[in-house]
């Protein structure tokens, strides 16, 4: 079997094609890697507290590894940080990098690209699924998520903090992919058949932040927190 450690964002689409790679004998999956904001410990752009993380890894039962990283940071640091991570993964006989990617062309260039640079290879186990069908497999598989980011430009704030079901995607706008894979929204996936135990969240407060982009497009985005219910 082929060793592989997955790009983990705690979202649907990594939930899905972990399922899908761990029923595949080709693959082993040994490791998660998650990208964390150094500044607030949350997972990066999903805005997730990392003790949810935490709890979701511990539920699938696979070693955590994380990448801080700082707010603003540019993509040249970016780039070596994470050839110093993908370097350890090698150096340890990891041969495969997994991530949950549909569609994006430029995205799956880049990661193979920097891949390469170390010897990897990257596997993209939804890659071309239709994205509606896509959606419709994870729920019908008896995942189930919450939506903690949404782009304010394309969704108000009543979407953030549902559950995505059928009637979630019912209420979609048709300009925003099912899947959010244009960064619509993110999710965190609290239970579903890869975990050993559903993992407890309350709905807590909702919030929406505003960034200084070249572009609108990315701009302002509704957070809605989550919070472990034993916690609260």
């Amino acid at each position: 079997m082929k060793k592989a450690f997955f790009n983990w964002s705690g979202g649907k689409d990594s939930a899905l094609a972990l399922y899908k790679l761990l029923n595949d004998s080709e693959y082993k999956v040994e490791a998660l890697l998650t990208n964390v904001s150094d500044q607030f410990d949350r997972i990066s752009m999903h805005g997730v507290r990392k003790e949810l993380l935490i709890k979701q890894t511990e539920s699938l039962d696979i070693p955590l590894h994380t990448l801080k990283l700082t707010e603003n940071i540019s993509m040249n640091d970016y780039d070596e940080i994470m050839k110093h991570q993908l370097s350890e993964f090698t150096s340890k006989g990891f041969t495969h990098s997994i991530f949950g990617d549909i569609f994006l062309e430029d995205l799956k260039k880049y990661r193979e690209e920097k891949l390469s640079e170390v010897g990897l290879k990257g596997v993209f186990p939804l890659w071309k699924m239709d994205t509606l069908t896509t959606v419709k497999e994870f729920i019908d598989l008896g995942f189930k998520a919450i939506v903690v980011c949404a782009n304010a430009k394309l969704l108000d704030e009543s979407f953030v903090g549902r559950e995505i079901n059928h009637s979630f995607l019912a209420d979609l706008p048709a300009e925003v992919d099912p899947c959010g894979e244009n960064g619509e929204f993110h999710s965190f996936v609290y239970d579903g058949p890869i975990f050993s135990t559903s993992i407890p969240i309350t709905i807590g407060d909702k919030v929406i932040r505003h960034y200084q982009e070249e572009t609108e497009w990315d701009s302002s985005f509704w957070y809605c927190d989550l919070v472990l219910s034993s916690l609260k």
